[in-house]
């Protein structure tokens, strides 16, 4: 102690350094505090996602998952395992829903519906939770919840059959909702080949890439196609609002053969009868000078506006899906917008977007969103969410769809969609017939689209379309009306079977 009654210069000099230890461990409890909020909060997606962590797989898989239903049955499920991944996914009927369930694989991920409902089928989703909030703030993992389709099992089926294993595909949507009813893709895949994690999953994956018929593309949504013939409804729709064509039976002014604008080459048809024809003959017998003219005629803006209005160059559409957006250019010359106005040169489209055109004809002109999911509901069976039908577009105008709801219901009882028609069932479609490859020099894909109303209905119960890529028959024989009209005349029978006649349907 110092006798002078200053303070102690070792005293002094200790308490100093003690503060300064005090004042660094709070900086470092603050820094470790603002690390931890930082991984946690604002970096925790990044770890989440990246591929070493494997905790969120673990705990995906560490409980059975939510099942994908069909008519009331569920074509999923989940099966214990002893492996580090509690429970694997498997499958009823894989290859029949592979287009709409996609796959849950513990090594290659999720697809299609098992990817966009992922966390509720995994039990993340804070809906699932009577306190949302809470569950979100706390992570917990509650059963999984279940995803009820629009799928009417009986179309689902009728279109899988009709294509027999062919390359194709087939959409089926309900006209006034967007419901779709039918979504297949041939040829198909077991998706219970990818679950799990043992060595045969590396090697169904491995094979099912390599295979040359690409099982695996969903043609139905993630395809574009040129639609040929089919397309010609929109060309007629186009054509009919600009007031370019004043009444069905009019004659077109329109030579056979048809020389492309500013060229030489000479357009000419399959059928006769088409110099001069009236839109309704031209319409039934699938003449390509008619509306080849009719498109230029029309003109670029109007055509590619009426695309537009069908749904063509949407790149946002999701069913809720992603779907490949379908295309009509917007830059063209006129040779180029003859040939596009068939349905031909860049013109592209998916079957769902050929289904959608044909259920605005049968809808009276209105486009509505196609969907998948009608609801969501807890393990319990508590709906989390519903779909609530939506319009997108105006493609045209009553009056107009009425005009060509009477041309293809003419084409299938007299022109060249015969094969899809039904008895007891007033029928509306159009055949195609599409070119491609090099010089068109590949076998032509065969189109048909079309819409089915029971002669006890107030409306249209469904519009389908289908595409067969390799279609039977010698190259000069093949047409949609011979390859893909029975396929569609199925889908629809099947769907007017499940159909009863209620309040304001009688006979």
């Amino acid at each position: 102690m110092s006798l002078s009654g200053g303070l102690d210069p070792a005293r002094t000099g200790g308490t100093r350094a003690i503060r300064r230890a005090a004042a660094l461990c709070a900086l470092l409890l603050v820094a470790l505090l603002v690390n931890a909020t930082r991984v946690q909060i604002f970096e925790s997606a990044r770890y989440d996602d990246n591929p070493a962590n494997r905790r969120g797989s673990i705990a995906r898989y560490g409980s059975p998952r939510g099942d994908i239903v069909v008519g009331g049955r569920a074509v999923t499920g989940s099966r214990r395992t002893s492996g580090m991944f509690r429970y694997e996914r498997t499958y009823t009927d894989g290859p029949l829903y592979a287009p709409v369930t996609g796959f849950a694989s513990q090594v290659y991920g999720t697809t299609l519906l098992e990817n966009t409902q992922d966390s509720l089928l995994a039990g993340s989703d804070p809906m699932l939770s009577a306190i949302p909030l809470w569950n979100d703030v706390s992570r917990t993992r509650l059963p999984g919840g279940d995803v009820v389709t629009t799928l009417n099992d009986a179309a689902q089926r009728a279109a899988f059959q009709g294509l027999a294993g062919r390359k194709g595909a087939v959409a089926a949507i309900e006209p006034s909702t967007g419901r779709i009813l039918a979504l297949v893709s041939t040829p198909s895949y077991d998706p219970g080949q990818l679950s799990g994690s043992a060595d045969s999953v590396t090697g169904s994956w491995k094979r099912l890439n390599a295979d040359a018929a690409q099982p695996m593309l969903n043609r139905a949504i993630r395809q574009t196609y040129p639609p040929g013939s089919t397309f010609k409804v929109v060309t007629a729709a186009a054509a009919l609002d600009a007031g370019v064509v004043p009444h069905l039976d009019a004659p077109t002014d329109s030579p056979d053969p048809y020389r492309l604008p500013g060229t030489r080459t000479q357009l000419t048809n399959e059928v006769n009868g088409c110099a001069n024809a009236s839109l309704r003959y031209a319409f039934m017998w699938s003449c390509n000078t008619v509306f080849a003219r009719l498109g230029v005629q029309t003109g670029l803006r109007r055509m590619a506006d009426a695309a537009g209005r069908f749904g063509f160059n949407d790149e946002k559409l999701r069913i809720p899906v992603a779907v490949a957006p379908s295309t009509f250019d917007r830059k063209l010359d006129e040779p180029q917008l003859a040939m596009s106005s068939i349905g031909q040169f860049d013109t592209r489209a998916t079957p769902l977007e050929m289904a959608m055109v044909a259920a605005a004809v049968a809808s009276g002109g209105t486009v509505s969103a196609p969907y998948l999911v009608e609801r969501t509901t807890t393990r319990s069976g508590q709906t989390v969410r519903a779909t609530t039908p939506r319009t997108l577009h105006r493609a045209m105008s009553p009056a107009t769809a009425a005009q060509l709801r009477e041309m293809m219901a003419d084409t299938v009882s007299a022109g060249t969609g015969r094969n899809a028609a039904i008895p007891g069932a007033w029928v509306g479609g159009k055949t195609g017939t599409a070119q491609h490859g090099v010089g068109n020099s590949a076998r032509p894909y065969a189109w048909f689209i079309s819409w089915a109303q029971a002669d006890y209905a107030i409306e249209p119960a469904v519009a389908v379309a289908v595409v067969v890529e390799d279609p039977a028959g010698r190259r000069g024989e093949i047409s949609g009306g011979g390859d893909a009209a029975p396929i569609a005349r199925g889908v629809m029978e099947a769907v007017l079977a499940t159909e009863q006649p209620g309040p304001g349907r009688g006979r």
